[in-house]
């Protein structure tokens, strides 16, 4: 399976169209990736036969979220299971470095029937375990 991250709308249909089965649609990827606008995903949603993950990340820097980013990720991920997303990719950790299993379990629940995914904030945890 080939799946493509994809940092828009026609980066998106490129991929469908060069044979990915699924992307991972985010915006910012200068800045790491960030979640795109409702706008960007709901045509993705609309345009793509193929598999649709969305990056849950509300701004660029580390992963360390505070109430009211974790109450945008929430949102977000709402959002997208109301349109028909197959799949979320998220990532939070504590400020030790550690993954927050806490906060990471809210989402997972809260996104359920999608697909989670834990993104690349796992390569900068310090324990992995």
């Amino acid at each position: 399976m080939i799946e493509i991250c994809a940092n828009g709308l026609q980066s998106a249909l490129n991929a469908q169209m060069g044979g990915a089965a699924r992307v991972e649609l985010c915006d910012n990827l200068y800045a790491g990736g960030t979640t795109p606008s409702a706008g960007t995903i709901r045509l993705a949603r609309k345009y793509l036969s193929i598999g649709l993950h969305v990056l849950i990340r509300p701004r660029g820097g580390d992963f360390l979220y505070n109430a009211h980013e974790l109450e945008i990720m929430k949102d977000d991920i709402r959002f997208c299971k109301e349109i028909g997303v197959e799949g979320v990719v998220i990532g939070i950790l504590k400020s030790d470095g550690t993954i927050d299993t806490e906060r990471t379990a809210e989402l997972i629940e809260l996104a359920r029937p999608m697909y989670v995914t834990f993104h690349r904030a796992f390569d900068t945890t310090h324990d992995a375990t």
